[in-house]
């Protein structure tokens, strides 16, 4: 078998591991339309993705940072079944890093209630063996401090390791911590913007994933 090219490997999960994008901005929109009686722009929202949820509401709306926020919560979860998707043949690829012998963590800016729930439904948790969430941080990517104890509860360490994701703050959190970094195309990320951050590989499909990791 092939030795991968990383031991371990630390992924988001929006726009990353779980074809989240839709379910986000139309939860976004839902807490614009129902707060603000408007909607916000679309590129704009998908800018904030890879962000906690509350912080992007504060610098939006500050004095109606907490109604969004709830009111976002909600439609989230009531449609998250509904609006999830899967990238085609990703997870496959977490099932065979795992049987190569990869570690395998996740480091989201997600709350751990909705990760979860996300993970349950796309059949991810059972390839995934640390789940770090927003609540577990004070600080947040572009940080590196999520997925650095993502590495430490893992038992492992950034030598060796890989952070992949498909934002610009998932590149610059890998950096900092040290990591290698892989960024992925087909999430909320601008190619041309991932490219400028000069993560260590690319991959637009999951045959390109699993080539990065396994040759």
């Amino acid at each position: 078998m092939t030795t991968p090219r990383w031991s371990t490997a630390v992924f988001d999960l929006d726009g990353t591991l779980a074809d989240t994008i839709n379910l986000i901005v139309e939860s976004y929109q839902h807490a614009f339309r129902t707060v603000l009686g408007r909607e916000e722009d679309p590129d704009v929202i998908r800018s904030w993705i890879g962000r906690p949820l509350i912080g992007a509401f504060r610098d939006h709306s500050p004095e109606q940072a907490d109604e969004l926020y709830s009111t976002y919560l909600q439609w989230n979860t009531d449609n998250t079944e509904r609006l999830i998707r899967t990238y085609d043949g990703v997870i496959d690829v977490l099932g065979e890093l795992r049987a190569a012998g990869v570690h395998v963590g996740i480091a989201t800016s997600k709350r751990r209630e909705s990760a979860q729930q996300a993970m349950d439904i796309l059949g991810i948790s059972q390839h995934v063996d640390v789940l770090v969430a927003m609540e577990d941080t004070d600080r947040h990517k572009p940080d590196p401090t999520p997925l650095l104890l993502a590495l430490e509860r893992m038992g492992r360490s950034s030598n060796g390791a890989v952070y992949v994701g498909d934002a610009v703050v998932d590149v610059l959190a890998g950096k900092a911590a040290g990591m290698d970094t892989l960024a992925v195309t087909w999430g909320a990320g601008l190619p041309d913007a991932l490219h400028a951050v000069r993560p260590n590989a690319v991959a637009s499909t999951a045959d390109e994933l699993r080539a990065a990791f396994l040759g």
